[in-house]
């Protein structure tokens, strides 16, 4: 139940806020160049467990994705599901999911490419494509800007009134203060960003988040990672 902010100026120039939400006791690896054989030049963090990314950028095309986890409308056996790890992988270097039926559970892919900023959605049914207009959106485990997610109606609001981080030199700074901020509310709350998803039925706390700025000049991205899971520490 991950959580992404994005700023988009244009088609290929933004900013993001992004929060990932995994089960502590699965193992992973801070921003770094992981996959210097198959992915030469892109950068992620990486899950051990598989070995692919939650969240991936190239540089020097001017690429990023992150991956959300999405609810699937039919059931699918975990001895047919693929992995989800290598989209992000994919999409930054040119390989977006397309086609019919996907063997894995659902997602909502974020990418930001010279070209188009836009969320690619799989509910194990079918995929669509949303793209991202000019202004600040929130996703999390459902739909771009969705009002009936607890979290995006109470914080979008907020953070659109930060207004376009073009205008502010320490967009990200702003940001991540609105973020802690957040973090007043129980990790339990439904509307926190900074989550603990147990009580919700999911293993799954927030771990880290990432900050990244995506123009024609390539993709910056700042980690941070939390000292205890679910707790802000910042």
């Amino acid at each position: 139940m991950c959580t992404v902010v994005i700023d988009v100026a244009d088609a290929g120039t933004a900013r993001l806020l992004a929060v990932r939400d995994e089960d502590p006791r699965r193992e992973w690896d801070a921003l770094g160049t992981w996959w210097p054989d198959r992915y030469a030049g892109v950068i992620g963090i990486r899950d051990r467990r598989a070995g692919g990314a939650w969240l991936a950028a190239n540089p020097a095309e001017g690429r990023l994705a992150v991956l959300l986890n999405r609810a699937d409308v039919v059931d699918l056996p975990s001895d047919r599901a693929v992995s989800r790890g290598s989209l992000a992988l994919e999409s930054v270097v040119g390989r977006s999911p397309e086609g019919g039926a996907l063997p894995m559970h659902g997602f909502n892919l974020l990418e930001v490419r010279p070209e188009i900023a836009r969320v690619l959605s799989w509910d194990g049914a079918a995929l669509r494509e949303t793209a991202i207009e000019p202004g600040t959106h929130m996703i999390a485990h459902d739909d771009l800007d969705d009002a009936e997610t607890p979290r995006i109606a109470a914080w979008l609001p907020e953070f659109r009134a930060l207004g376009p981080t073009a205008d502010s030199p320490d967009w990200a700074g702003a940001w991540t203060s609105l973020l802690a901020a957040s973090a007043r509310l129980s990790p339990e709350d439904d509307r926190a960003i900074i989550r603990d998803n147990r009580p919700h039925g999911y293993p799954t706390q927030s771990l880290l988040f990432c900050t990244a700025a995506v123009s024609a000049d390539g993709v910056e991205v700042d980690y941070h990672a939390l000292s205890t899971p679910a707790h802000w520490d910042h």
